[in-house]
């Protein structure tokens, strides 16, 4: 798609806008995934500009703003069945309206809009991005490759603010179920947790601390393959996990 017709789609969309959505409220959920022990993030590269957006969206009128994040990640990325909490609030002037700089004042997508934030948890294997009819593909972008990667408006700030915000959570929240897949082994869990905090731990004190949260149960049987002993593998005991959830855990 063109430019002049990417335009055409953009000013044909905002008409529509106009009569559905709220104006001046946007949510932009942060959707990451684990893999080869590192952590990804799922953006969409749009047709106008070519620049790569998280795949956010508009409210509803007859929405709450939960429903509206649910919905737009289906639509915009067909993602379902995720883990969602909003994390923070993006409203600095000028924050979308220069993207649309191609177009007048009139131009719903144009004004002044205040991004409600969502980070959202998933195992990637699951989810198969599905890119909607605004993009030209959606796809899962790992970290480290995010400074090469041209991100439009404030979406770069959002990305930073939802990692930091994860980073915090880790320290009195369980980390793992909706990265994880429903098996795994406690060196995976222990990448999982230094991909989050940017940093090693030390292996020791990770599996003390882990087995003494009482999230784990220890399966039946090992990771079979490779040249090293088979490791155990693990689930999540998801009744405790709920309540470490809700109550806590203490601080790393």
């Amino acid at each position: 798609m063109n430019d002049i017709d990417s335009q055409k789609q953009l000013l044909k969309r905002s008409v529509e806008a106009k009569d559905i959505f709220i104006p001046h409220i946007s949510a932009d959920p942060v959707v990451f995934g684990f893999d080869r022990n590192e952590l990804k993030v799922l953006l969409a590269k749009m047709h106008y500009k070519k620049q790569w957006l998280l795949p956010g969206g508009y409210v509803g009128k007859d929405e709450d703003l939960d429903e509206a994040v649910v919905r737009i990640l289906k639509s915009r990325a067909g993602v379902t069945n995720v883990f969602l909490e909003e994390f923070g609030v993006f409203g600095k002037k000028n924050r979308s309206e220069f993207y649309f700089e191609d177009f007048d004042e009139t131009l719903f997508q144009k004004q002044r809009f205040i991004s409600v934030g969502y980070y959202a948890l998933s195992n990637s294997i699951d989810i198969n991005p599905v890119a909607d009819e605004i993009s030209e593909i959606c796809e899962w972008v790992y970290l480290k490759q995010l400074p090469e990667i041209d991100l439009a408006m404030d979406h770069r700030e959002i990305i930073e603010k939802a990692l930091l915000t994860l980073r915090e959570k880790i320290s009195y929240k369980p980390i793992g179920y909706n990265l994880l897949p429903e098996k795994f082994t406690f060196p995976e869990l222990q990448k999982l947790y230094e991909a989050i905090l940017g940093k090693e731990l030390n292996r020791g004190n990770f599996y003390r601390k882990i087995k003494n949260l009482g999230i784990l149960k220890k399966l039946e049987e090992q990771r079979r393959g490779g040249a090293h002993k088979s490791p155990d593998l693990y689930s999540f005991d998801q009744e405790n996990y709920a309540r470490a959830l809700e109550n806590g855990l203490n601080s790393w």
